[in-house]
């Protein structure tokens, strides 16, 4: 903790003021359903109300050691067919297909969407017999999702339901892929080539990482049989678009047009954190915010997303997952560089002004949530590129379901070198709309500066006690009952808690207060000189 005597310099600004409600509520309902396959970092496509489920990973967080690290004997060997409604479960295994095709529906974090019944698949990562190493796979493969459901519950042959093409320029993975009409986007997400290792790409068996660091737009030209990328722009930004396991989430932003925003995701170019910004895709260009901060939900997890045209309002929503940052039981918010998992659910809400705000909601039941996917309810109205239209949907509302990702046993895990201490999840959940607005925790100047007066009642010195999550400058003000300015200063200051102290011995009784704001968040709090 930094102990400063506080001096007198700067004017006060305006104060933010903020509610405490959200514009409405996500309630989470675990759904038993004995047989829903554990997986995790997967891939979902949907045919007539059923789910089907390929590649992904059977085991939880991957191990640091590079000889524990991704094994292959829990890469998801199985193609998996799951009606919701009557809760069956159908699977069949890879077997019979061809071998770089096979080797690549085995592997984590491919990048999909889905154009009508077929499902499209690219990139991921995992060990490849053929190579004899781990890989990032080149290949595009399309997936017929009717063929494949009906080859999946009546134990037909799945090779005639597949197509793969190579193609280096979609050899990505921990990326998104977005679709608007016939335009894909791939945003994104890295190369990764040979073995996990911690220490980095020069120790034990060493590997390749080459961050993306683009967006990369074209049409995946398909007449059944022959698939080919055409159309192919990609634009590149070394300092913002470096960045993967994140989350791309499709949006409709205020002027009408839609797109998507990639919000937070890792790594940071010279710290292993997470970002804090997000960039807004565009059909055309690109923007990034840097004006908002997101604090909670930074890695991959399962989301949805809703849009009211009648408020010209824009709702993300974030189940668990990982992050750097979480509320303390006192509603403060808390730094953890090692970046653990945690069980919030959040809500980022983009107002018809373009400014977005975040919000706690809730927690989930337990450390879930990450890699998982959320799984939008049949026959509601949506947009195209899948947002759930807000202003058509009832108070009661079933969204959808969130299944599958990591269930951790504790918030931290990587660096305890367990086998057991977390696992793929089969838990499924429903997700209800609950349309009120709601009480939330607002992430305001009261979280993100966890400010402390003592003594209160004061009497000749005052200690003003506060923490700021990341590097930043802050601004303090006292000021007496007419909101007159008595003491003011402007710190730039690092990442951490501080004691700053006012001598107040000579001032009148009576009551006083004290402004914190770094220009994004504000609080004001009182206190009492005796």
């Amino acid at each position: 903790m930094k102990k400063q005597i506080a001096t007198l310099f700067f004017s006060l600004a305006s104060i933010l003021l903020f509610s405490q409600t959200s514009p409405f509520n996500a309630v989470i309902e675990e759904e038993p359903f004995p047989g829903f396959p554990a997986l995790q970092s997967f891939v979902l496509g949907t045919h007539e109300g059923k789910w089907v489920l390929i590649g992904g990973r059977t085991d939880g967080l991957h191990q640091r050691q590079p000889f524990a690290a991704f094994d292959p004997d829990f890469n998801n060997t199985n193609l998996y067919v799951v009606d919701p409604a009557t809760k069956q479960v159908w699977s069949k295994t890879l077997g019979g297909l061809p071998t770089s095709l096979a080797e690549q529906l085995q592997s984590s974090n491919m990048e999909y969407a889905q154009r009508g019944e077929t499902l499209y698949l690219m990139g991921g990562y995992g060990y490849s017999p053929t190579e004899d190493e781990w890989i990032t796979h080149p290949g595009l493969v399309a997936a017929d999702l009717p063929g494949l459901v009906d080859a999946i519950t009546n134990n037909t042959a799945l090779a005639p339901h597949f197509r793969q093409v190579a193609d280096n320029r979609v050899q990505v993975t921990g990326g998104y892929l977005g679709r608007l009409g016939d335009d894909f986007y791939l945003v994104g997400g890295q190369l990764f080539e040979g073995r996990y290792n911690p220490m980095g790409p020069n120790h034990g068996p060493g590997f390749v990482q080459e961050y993306a660091n683009a967006i990369k737009k074209f049409r995946i030209e398909d007449d059944g049989t022959a698939l080919v990328i055409a159309g192919f722009e990609e634009t590149i930004d070394t300092a913002n678009l470096h960045r993967r396991d994140y989350n791309l989430v499709p949006q409709v932003f205020p002027n009408g047009e839609q797109g998507f925003t990639a919000f937070s995701g890792v790594f940071q170019h010279n710290a292993d954190l997470p970002w804090l910004n997000t960039v807004d895709v565009l059909p055309n260009s690109y923007t990034v915010n840097n004006g908002f901060s997101q604090y909670l939900n930074q890695y991959h997890t399962a989301h949805a997303a809703l849009y009211s045209e009648g408020q010209n309002a824009m709702y993300s929503l974030f189940f668990g997952g990982i992050s750097r940052y979480q509320l303390n039981a006192n509603d403060v918010l808390v730094d953890d560089t090692e970046v653990p998992f945690v069980k919030t659910i959040s809500l980022v809400a983009r107002a018809a002004d373009g400014t977005m705000q975040e919000y706690k909601l809730g927690d989930m039941s337990g450390y879930l949530g990450s890699s998982a996917e959320f799984v939008p309810a049949e026959g509601l109205a949506e947009t195209a590129h899948g947002v759930l239209r807000y202003d058509e949907l009832a108070d009661g509302q079933l969204l959808g379901h969130i299944v599958g990702g990591i269930e951790s046993t504790l918030p931290n895990v990587l660096f305890l070198n367990g086998d057991d201490l977390s696992a793929a999840s089969g838990k499924v959940f429903k997700v209800f709309l609950q349309k009120q607005a709601t009480p939330a925790i607002e992430i305001s100047g009261r979280q993100y500066f966890g400010l402390k007066l003592f003594p209160n009642p004061a009497n000749g010195q005052l200690t003003v006690n506060f923490s700021v999550p990341v590097d930043d400058s802050v601004q303090l003000v006292i000021e007496d009952a007419a909101g007159r300015a008595l003491r003011q200063q402007e710190r730039k200051v690092e990442h951490g808690e501080y004691e700053w102290y006012f001598d107040v011995g000579d001032w009148a009784a009576g009551l006083y207060f004290v402004v914190l704001r770094n220009g994004k968040y504000a609080i004001r709090q009182e206190f009492v000189k005796q």
